[in-house]
C-alpha cells in the first residue's frame, strides 16, 4: 500500500499453570513500571511521578483473546489498543530508548508499541540473531512500561510472504518461546503482501500460525491481507476473498492499513464492511499519502479514527521516529537528543496523533 525506501474466532484454552504463570509476569511488569519510569525523558529532568493507582494497559486488561469480531481483555471485555510502530529497525533504532518509551507510555499514554523487524533491505535477513535481539529488547521495554507489543513481521518486497517462509519459521519460534507465558505481546506474521493472491497468503498463515501455537498457544496472530493490507481492495479485489475463504484458525485478527491522504472511500467502506464480519486490527496507517509523506489530511483521518471508536477497532500509527518524512512524528534530529515529551519536539502529524491517543 505504501512505498518505503530508507474467521471469527473464539480464544484458545489456557492451562491453569501458564496462567499463573502470566500472572506473575503482570505482577512483575507492573512492579517493572516505577523501575522503568525513572530513566529521565529529559537532561536533567525528572519524569512525572506516576500514580500508584493508575493501572497500566497491560495490567488493566491482562492476556488478549479474540472473541467474536473482537479483541477482548481477560474479562471478556471488548478493547481497542491505540499506539505507535517504529520505523525499521535497522534504521531508527536511536528512536527507541528509556525516554522515548518513557514519553509514549506516560505522556501519549499509549496502550501498544509495535515492532517493526524488516526482513530485507537491511534486516533481518542481514544479522538474524542481532535482529531477533533487538527486536526482544524493544518488546521487553514496551512490556516494562506496562504496554502491550506487536511482533511485526515487516516483509514487504518481495510481497509473497512465502518467499521468507523459513526465516519467519526461524523468527517467530524464537519470539513465541521467550514469550510464551507472557500476556503481553501479539504476532503480526506478514506485514503487507503484494502481487500475491489471498490463497497464497492464508497457505503462509496457516504454515506459520502453528509454529508459534506450539510455543505460545494463547497469543492473539494477526493475518496481513492481500495488496499491502487493504483487504485486496488496492489490486481490484474485497474483503469476500478473506470472509469467504478464512485462515483455518481461532484467535486471529485481520490487518488493514491506510494512509488518509491517498485512500479515500473504497477503502474506508472497506474497512466498515470488513470489521463487521472479521476481527480487524489496523496495524498501520498514516495522516499523509501512502508514502508516508507529503501533505497531512486529518479530516480524512478523523472519519476512519470515528468509526473505528465506533467499531472498537485497535490501531497503531505509523511511525515513531524522526524520518524526513511527514509520517514519522518527530521532528527531523530528535532522535539524537533527549528531549521526548510534549509537542515541541513533534511534527504535525506527531501533535494530532499524540492528541487522539491521549484521548
Amino acid at each position: 500500500m505504501h512505498q518505503r525506501t530508507t474467521p471469527p474466532t473464539g480464544s484458545a484454552p489456557t492451562t491453569g499453570r501458564r496462567r499463573m504463570a502470566r500472572k506473575a509476569l503482570l505482577a512483575a511488569s507492573a512492579l517493572g513500571v516505577v523501575t522503568a519510569l525513572m530513566a529521565p525523558v529529559r537532561a536533567g529532568a525528572a519524569p512525572a511521578p506516576a500514580s500508584p493507582t493508575a493501572a497500566t494497559p497491560l495490567a488493566a486488561n491482562g492476556q488478549l483473546s479474540v472473541c467474536g469480531r473482537q479483541l477482548c481483555n481477560d474479562s471478556g471485555q471488548a478493547v481497542a489498543l491505540n499506539g505507535m510502530s517504529t520505523h525499521g529497525t535497522q534504521w531508527y533504532a536511536q528512536c527507541v530508548t528509556d525516554g522515548s518509551l518513557n514519553a509514549l507510555a506516560q505522556d501519549w499514554r499509549a496502550d501498544v508499541l509495535r515492532v517493526s523487524t524488516y526482513v530485507q533491505e537491511g534486516g533481518y535477513e542481514t544479522d538474524p540473531a542481532g535482529f531477533t535481539a533487538r527486536a526482544q529488547k524493544f518488546v521487553d521495554a514496551a512490556h516494562a512500561r506496562g504496554m502491550y507489543a506487536v511482533i511485526d513481521w515487516h516483509m514487504l518486497s518481495p510481497g509473497d510472504p512465502n518467499a521468507n517462509l523459513s526465516r519467519a519459521k526461524t523468527f517467530f519460534t524464537a519470539m513465541a518461546k521467550k514469550y510464551k507465558n507472557h500476556p503481553g505481546v501479539l504476532y503480526e506474521i506478514a506485514n503487507e503482501p503484494s502481487g500475491v493472491s489471498w490463497s497464497g497468503i492464508k497457505s503462509y498463515a496457516e504454515q506459520i500460525i502453528p509454529v508459534i501455537r506450539a510455543q505460545d498457544p494463547d497469543a492473539v496472530v494477526l493475518v496481513g491481507t492481500r495488496a499491502w493490507s487493504s483487504f485486496g481492495v488496492s489490486e481490484g479485489s474485497d474483503e469476500k476473498e478473506v470472509v469467504n475463504n478464512p485462515v483455518r484458525a481461532s484467535n486471529i485478527m485481520y490487518t488493514f492499513h491506510f494512509y488518509a491522504a491517498s485512500h479515500r472511500e473504497e477503502y474506508l467502506n472497506a474497512l466498515d464492511r470488513a470489521s463487521d464480519k472479521l476481527p480487524v486490527f489496523v496495524t498501520e496507517f498514516g495522516t499523509q499519502n501512502y508514502a508516508g509523506e507529503g501533505a497531512n489530511d486529518f479530516t480524512m483521518s478523523q472519519r476512519y479514527l470515528d468509526l473505528m471508536k465506533r467499531k472498537k477497532i485497535s490501531w497503531t500509527n505509523w511511525n515513531y521516529s524522526d524520518d524526513h518524512r511527514s509520517g514519522a512524528v518527530f521532528k527531523t534530529g530528535t532522535c539524537d537528543g533527549s528531549n521526548w515529551t510534549g509537542t515541541g519536539v513533534l511534527k504535525e502529524a506527531g501533535v494530532w496523533i499524540r492528541e487522539r491517543i491521549r484521548q
